[in-house]
């Protein structure tokens, strides 16, 4: 009885030891643990985002509006950031990839990401040109491709394939799925409701959904982010990169009443700057007021101080009055004020009402 006993408070002390050893070791990981760190850039309407990692890489996926260019560069400055590891092009919309040439100019540069998809716009032809002037070239990536430049973070890439095929630019989106530790980002680009669903039937691809953090996909407008999307995804927290009183109407009431509904809580970068999210691999720590920027969009309430309006889909522009004008979509319509503003983007004009 006596040996039984002993025997018995030798096995709890080796369990008591084992679980002390444990906490021990998990205490240490997470405190030697260096921070991955994605900023959210208030550039008003577009998208910028950078995304420093725990092994000091530094990688930039899209650049924002040709009006956001100095925002850009000073919030990169501001970070003592002098080398780009790793560029990434969502896609050629100008609200993407407007000043991405002079920040190819004025970084050092390493790996350049782009799809398989090329368009005729300034801003597109300005940025194949910073890359050459580089003497760079970049790489189109694949799907299930592991591009990330640091060893302890993963960024997969979604979509698009390179043997993909599109109407809308916006579907040849590079969607990332950033992973660090237990933590997870998901990127989206402007990716509409049809890359959604494609996703959503791809049992390899569905598994990458289930996230922390979501960047909402075209501004939080209504092409994207259906409810069966959204409830897979499962985010905490969702961020809205977007442009104030923009002219578009994003984010679409009815997309932030999905994201109430599941309870995640929504960030955006018209309310309130730029949005800074930092992960130890374990736990996600918001900075609502990492940088507040002043946005660049055109208010909706002063549309009629712009004299020309563009189709971003067909790069022609139109005086407001015209019949084609009218038929443009809202997520596709671009203002300008000059005719010179419109022709220096890489717009033609119409042919029927010729502006």
């Amino acid at each position: 009885m006596f040996t039984l006993l002993r025997i018995k408070k030798h096995i709890v002390f080796v369990l008591v030891a084992i679980v002390f050893v444990f906490s021990l070791l998990s205490f240490s990981f997470a405190a030697t643990q260096k921070a991955l760190t994605v900023s959210f850039i208030d550039v008003g309407q577009g998208d910028s985002i950078i995304v420093q990692t725990p092994q000091g890489k530094n990688i930039l996926i899209d650049s924002g509006p040709n009006t956001a260019e100095s925002t850009v560069l000073s919030y990169l400055k501001s970070k003592g950031i002098t080398k780009l590891d790793m560029v990434v092009v969502s896609h050629p919309h100008e609200d993407h990839i407007g000043n991405m040439d002079v920040i190819i100019q004025n970084f050092a540069v390493g790996k350049v990401y782009a799809p398989n998809v090329t368009t005729n716009t300034k801003a597109f032809e300005s940025f194949l040109l910073a890359v050459k002037g580089k003497g760079l070239k970049f790489s189109i990536p694949e799907v299930g491709q592991d591009i990330s430049p640091d060893s302890k973070v993963k960024m997969i890439v979604l979509s698009p394939s390179k043997k993909d095929k599109y109407e809308d630019l916006n579907d040849y989106s590079i969607v990332l799925k950033v992973e660090y530790g237990k933590t997870s980002f998901l990127l989206m680009g402007d990716a509409t409701a049809s890359i959604e669903e494609k996703l959503l039937h791809d049992n390899k691809l569905k598994q990458y959904l289930k996230s922390n953090v979501l960047k909402i996909g075209h501004h939080g407008s209504k092409y994207s982010s259906t409810s069966t999307f959204l409830s897979t995804v499962k985010p905490k927290y969702a961020v809205i990169s977007v442009g104030k009183d923009n002219p578009y109407g994003h984010p679409f009431p009815l997309t932030l009443s999905k994201l109430k509904s599941l309870g995640a809580e929504i960030l955006r970068t018209d309310e309130q700057g730029t949005i800074t999210i930092t992960s130890d691999g374990q736990t996600i720590k918001v900075n609502k007021k990492a940088s507040a920027i002043k946005p660049q969009a055109p208010p909706s309430s002063s549309t009629s101080k712009y004299a020309y309006i563009g189709n971003s889909n067909t790069k022609k522009f139109h005086y407001p009055w015209c019949t084609w004008a009218k038929k443009i979509a809202p997520y596709h319509r671009v203002y300008f004020k000059t005719r010179q503003e419109a022709i220096s983007a890489g717009y033609v004009p119409c042919k029927v009402c010729k502006p």
